[in-house]
């Protein structure tokens, strides 16, 4: 009788073991194109906020983002990052503490770099450029819209004009909004209206990248409207402000989408549809170059550094751990298959792809 109530409470153990899930039921991929770890671990470089070779208002700059303390500066430049997600959540890629995020393709670019994170392999026989070349790998996004539950709750929104290509649009029906496109389709909110409007009015500095805010506001309203289950956000400006030379524009641009990130949570979590089942994930596709001084400007596979990387987890299945300490190794690679298990999707691909993250999702 023992041994009979003894198995048929183990069953039950297992069962329930089994049957545990996770809480979130909706995913915002978010990448920042090119900000360096050491920005967001330290702050405004002190090589670079008070050098006017790339700074046209040092004493403006420094009077805004410039502290003695190393986590202080980081504070001030990215506040939400260090009030809520170093709460509320876990940041990993702090290199000072031999905590480490890594490329594990070897272009050390951005369509590369997409590609690894969306798909969770590298591919540099075939992605090998910035090209606007359809992706012949088949990416998280796509294998999530090609659900059942989840078909047509996959959106993308990018301030770069290759991301449709990246995401392969007309073959994954994934619906992208990248570059200079306008919002699509009926029922538009008043605000996507504007939005259009404003875009054909106001000139970006670049061909083709637009500025971020509107990314940001084209995918806050069509989250509002359209509910998804996915959507992955690609803000741009830190890596091309960077190209440019401009660090000022670098910090702030940095210091707005912290802006634009904290406000996408604040959404979310006041909402009944998201609030305590969303998960974010941020990271970003390269680094960039420390030394010589001038590398901070360039990356690729010429530059030492530019395989560094860093990510950042928050949602209702994430533990607050805040800043990682400890010596680990983790890859780019292993976003997606993390993106899958959120979702409670089996990911699986043409290739291997990198073991989702359990470290966050521990809760």
């Amino acid at each position: 009788m023992k041994t009979r109530i003894a198995l048929i409470f183990l069953t039950f153990i297992s069962v329930n073991v089994g049957a545990q899930t996770t809480k979130t039921e909706n995913v915002f991929i978010i990448t920042l194109d090119g900000y360096r770890w050491q920005e967001l671990y330290t702050g405004a470089d002190p090589a670079l906020v008070k050098n006017e070779k790339y700074v046209s208002d040092p004493e403006n700059l420094t009077d805004l983002f410039w502290k003695d303390d190393p986590e202080k500066r980081r504070e001030v430049l990215m506040p939400f990052f260090w009030s809520t997600i170093a709460t509320e959540g876990q940041l990993y890629g702090n290199r000072a503490y031999n905590n480490k995020v890594n490329c594990t393709n070897t272009m050390w670019f951005s369509y590369p770099g997409y590609n690894e994170i969306l798909t969770g392999f590298s591919d540099d026989e075939r992605i090998k450029s910035n090209a606007k070349i359809n992706n012949p790998n088949t990416t998280v996004l796509e294998f999530v819209n090609k659900q059942p539950a989840l078909k047509e709750k996959v959106a993308v929104f990018g301030s770069w004009d290759v991301f449709p290509f990246i995401i392969n649009e007309k073959r994954s029906g994934v619906p992208v909004n990248a570059g200079f496109e306008s919002a699509e389709g009926t029922g538009l909110s008043a605000r996507e209206v504007f939005l259009n409007e404003l875009q054909r009015e106001i000139p970006g500095p670049w061909d083709e990248v637009r500025l971020d805010a509107f990314t940001h506001h084209y995918a806050w309203e069509y989250v509002k409207r359209k509910e998804p289950r996915l959507v992955y956000i690609g803000y741009g400006e830190t890596d091309d402000f960077a190209h440019d030379g401009n660090y000022s524009a670098y910090l702030k641009s940095a210091h707005r989408t912290d802006q634009f990130i904290e406000q996408l949570w604040n959404w979310v979590q006041s909402n009944d549809h998201y609030k305590n089942k969303t998960t974010f994930i941020i990271t970003t596709d390269h680094g960039r170059g420390t030394d010589p001084l001038d590398t901070w400007r360039s990356h690729g596979n010429e530059v030492r550094g530019s395989g560094e990387i860093w990510f950042a987890v928050i949602g209702p299945d994430t533990t607050g751990k805040g800043e990682i300490k400890k010596e680990g190794q983790y890859f780019q690679n292993q976003i997606a298959a993390t993106v899958a298990t959120f979702l409670k999707v089996k990911y699986t691909n043409e290739k291997k792809v990198g073991k989702q993250i359990d470290e966050v999702m521990d809760r």
